[in-house]
C-alpha cells in the first residue's frame, strides 16, 4: 500500500477523482431538486435529467475512446475538467439572467467530456503503474466511488437545501477546475513520433472493434459485460417492489436496502484493497458475479426484511470485485494504444443491455412475477461466471511491458 501511494500517477488521479466526484453529486442531486421543485414533479422533465446523464454513453462512447487514444492522456484530461467548469460557469450566468432550463446543459456537456476523460485515465494506469500494482490501484480508485455512493447524495441534498442552485453550480464549478489543476501534477505526456500520414478516424474505429473480436479474451469479458448488463436492467426498477409487494412495508423502506448495498460495497472495496495483489482478476470477477446471483437469488424469494437486508448487503459486499476484476482485465489484455477504444467498445455493450431489459423490466414483472425476474437475473450472472472459465484456466500474460512510475 506504501507503495502504491508513492506511485504519483494513482496518487495524482485520485485526488482528482475525489474532487470530479464532488462536482458530479452535487451536480446530480441539485439539479434533480432543481428540477423537480421548478416543475411541481414532472416526470418528462424529471426523466430528461436522466437521458442527459446516459445518453452520451451510448452517443460518445466509442467516439470519445477512439479520440482518447490519439490525443495526450494528461492534456486530454485537463482540457475536459477546465470545459466542464467552463460550462458550468455558462450555465450559471444565464441562469442569472435568462431560462432555467439551460440547467439541463450542465449535464449533458459534462457527460459528454467525461467519455474523452475517463478513457484517458485508464490509459494512464496502464502506461504508468507497474504491472503487480495495477488491481490493487483499480482496488483504491473503485472505493473512492463506492464512498462516494453513499456521501454523494447526502452532499448533493444538503448543498442545494442550504445555499441554492447558484451556490451549487458554482461549486461544481470550482470542483472540476481544482481537479484540473491536480492533473497537472502528473508526468508529461510522452512524445509521440509523427507519422508521415495518420490514419482517418474512421479507420481507427473499424480497427477498435477488430482489435476487440480478434482477441478472445475482450470477447468473453463482453460477453460477461453484457450479462450482467441484462441481469442488473430486469432488477434495477424493480427493487421497490421488493418493499412493498414482497415484504409489505411502506416504499420508503427502500432507502435502508439501498444504505446496506452501499455500506457493503465500501466494506467491499476495503477487503478488495487487501487481496488484489493475491487473486486473479478473472477469480476476483467471478467470484463477484457468484456473490450477486447467491444476493438475487435470496431477494427473490426472501420475506422477511432483515434477510432482504442481508442479500443487499452481500451484493453490495462483493460488487467492487466485479468493477476491479473487469478493469483489471482490461488493463492486463489491452495494448495502450487501443485501452481507449476497448473501452469505448465494453461500456457501451454493458450499458445498452442493461437499458434494452429496463425497457421491458415492467411488462415482464406482470406478464411473469417478481420472484422470477429476480431469479432470472440470479441465472444471468451464473451465465456470466460461465463466460468466464476459459478466462479462469488461462495464466494472466501481459500483452505488453509496462513502464513503471
Amino acid at each position: 500500500m506504501g507503495m502504491l501511494l508513492k506511485n504519483r500517477v494513482i496518487r495524482t488521479i485520485l485526488f482528482s477523482v475525489f474532487f470530479l466526484q464532488i462536482g458530479i453529486w452535487v451536480r446530480n442531486y441539485s439539479i434533480l431538486l432543481y428540477v423537480i421543485e421548478k416543475t411541481n414533479e414532472n416526470p418528462i422533465a424529471v426523466s430528461l435529467i436522466s437521458v442527459a446523464e446516459f445518453a452520451p454513453i451510448f452517443l460518445f462512447s466509442f467516439i470519445g475512446g477512439t479520440f482518447a487514444d490519439r490525443w495526450k492522456p494528461k492534456k486530454t484530461m485537463i482540457w475536459c475538467d477546465l470545459l466542464s467548469a467552463a460550462s458550468i460557469f455558462v450555465v450559471l450566468l444565464t441562469l442569472l439572467f435568462g431560462s432555467w432550463k439551460v440547467i439541463f446543459f450542465a449535464t449533458l456537456v459534462s457527460s459528454i467530456l467525461s467519455q474523452f476523460s475517463q478513457p484517458s485515465g485508464m490509459k494512464l494506469f496502464k502506461i504508468h503503474v507497474p504491472e503487480e500494482m495495477v488491481q490493487l490501484g483499480m482496488s483504491m480508485y473503485q472505493t473512492l466511488f463506492a464512498v462516494f455512493m453513499i456521501l454523494g447524495p447526502i452532499l448533493g441534498t444538503y448543498v442545494y437545501q442550504q445555499f441554492g442552485i447558484n451556490a451549487a453550480i458554482g461549486i461544481m464549478g470550482v470542483a472540476f477546475v481544482l481537479s484540473a489543476v491536480i492533473l497537472l501534477l502528473l508526468p508529461p505526456d510522452e512524445e509521440v513520433e509523427k507519422k508521415e500520414e495518420k490514419p482517418s478516424i474512421w479507420l481507427e474505429m473499424k480497427e477498435g472493434f477488430s482489435y476487440v473480436l480478434t482477441r478472445r479474451s475482450l470477447t468473453l469479458l463482453g460477453a460477461c459485460f453484457a450479462v450482467a448488463g441484462l441481469a442488473l436492467g430486469l432488477t434495477q426498477p424493480l427493487t421497490v417492489f421488493l418493499v412493498t409487494e414482497q415484504l409489505g412495508l411502506p416504499k420508503e423502506q427502500l432507502q435502508w436496502l439501498m444504505a446496506a448495498f452501499g455500506t457493503g460495497m465500501i466494506l467491499g472495496g476495503g477487503l478488495t484493497i487487501g487481496i488484489a495483489g493475491k487473486v486473479k482478476p478473472q477469480l476476483l470477477l467471478s467470484l463477484g458475479m457468484g456473490a450477486s446471483a447467491v444476493g438475487f437469488m435470496i431477494m427473490g424469494v426472501s420475506e422477511q426484511f432483515w434477510l432482504t437486508l442481508s442479500a443487499e448487503f452481500l451484493s453490495g459486499l462483493f460488487m467492487p470485485c466485479v468493477h476491479i476484476g473487469i478493469n483489471t482485465l482490461i488493463l492486463q489484455n489491452t495494448e495502450s494504444a487501443f485501452i481507449g477504444r476497448v473501452n469505448g467498445i465494453l461500456n457501451p455493450l454493458f450499458m445498452g443491455a442493461m437499458v434494452l431489459t429496463m425497457s421491458i423490466s415492467g411488462w415482464l414483472k406482470d406478464t411473469l412475477s417478481l420472484v422470477v425476474m429476480f431469479e432470472a437475473a440470479a441465472l444471468l450472472f451464473a451465465l456470466g461466471i460461465l463466460t468466464m472459465l476459459p478466462l479462469i484456466k488461462q495464466k494472466a500474460v501481459p500483452v505488453a511491458k509496462i513502464e513503471k512510475a
